[in-house]
């Protein structure tokens, strides 16, 4: 049975994508990188072991050992954790960040992809197990939007593309056609409590694909906890870039947004 090897973050991304792979008959070796990794993961894997996201050695150790050829990469790892102290680097994780150019998303995720093929292990596209979780143009919630969030949101698609364009994040918060917030190192949840903050009310959400999106890393993703910080921070409308934002949790998200009178939508560009 072919393995595949799955480096996890936090979110329940992580354990559709072990679930699908066993489905399809992968045996899936999971590593928790984080404390804040979903506990279910383990239950679901093949194999399972807890490394610390900045031991980047061990990592390494791990697939070759076992002999995984195939690797995915899912779940939030915020690169915040790279400047807060909480994890600490191993020599190789130091090593390599220091031959980088900037520590932009991509620069890191595509350091560590080459980092992999040298211990054997190719990188695979985010989706290809949970396409399915990609939603079709359309509304996804209840409420539709009004004329006003509307023109928001396509303001908004704009504004995301360009961030992404330079590599610094895929949320942004609008109101009335201004910007409130853009994400950048602190993630997308904290950028929409941000952006909630100064909207004092009726925000509206954006989230896209960065226009030369690499697949095997950061794929644009949301749930439960975005239509929480969205309910903290008063926002009204979520709008993900259909068919290239992931969406986990769709009927706990569905429920909740209803609840709220959030309006959630998949929207082209």
């Amino acid at each position: 049975m072919e393995r595949i090897g799955l480096l996890a973050g936090a979110g329940r991304l992580p354990v559709e994508c072990a679930r699908a792979a066993r489905n399809l008959g992968y045996e899936v070796y999971a590593v928790a990188l984080l404390k804040e990794t979903d506990k279910e993961l383990k239950e679901v894997a093949t194999q399972y072991e807890e490394i610390s996201i900045g031991k980047f050695g061990k990592i390494f150790d791990y697939i070759k050992k076992n002999e995984i050829k195939k690797v995915t990469m899912l779940g939030k790892v915020t690169k915040e954790l790279l400047f807060s102290g909480m994890v600490i680097p191993d020599f190789k994780a130091i090593g390599m960040l220091a031959k980088l150019h900037n520590k932009s998303d991509d620069t890191i995720m595509k350091a560590l992809v080459d980092e992999l093929a040298k211990v054997g292990a190719e990188v695979l596209d985010q989706t290809m197990l949970i396409r399915p979780l990609m939603p079709k143009e359309g509304k996804i919630a209840k409420r539709e939007p009004t004329d006003e969030e509307k023109k928001d949101i396509e303001f908004g698609l704009k504004m995301a593309k360009e961030l992404g364009r330079i590599d610094v994040g895929q949320t942004v918060v609008v109101k009335d056609c201004a910007t409130m917030a853009l994400e950048a190192i602190e993630g997308t949840d904290e950028c929409i409590k941000r952006g909630g903050k100064l909207a004092r009310g009726g925000a509206v959400v954006v989230k896209t694909a960065k226009p030369n999106q690499d697949n095997r890393f950061d794929v644009p993703a949301v749930g439960v906890k975005t239509i929480e910080s969205m309910i903290l921070a008063d926002a009204t409308v979520l709008a993900i870039e259909a068919e290239r934002t992931l969406l986990v949790e769709r009927d706990e998200v569905i429920k909740l947004a209803d609840k709220h009178k959030i309006a959630v939508v998949a929207v082209s560009m």
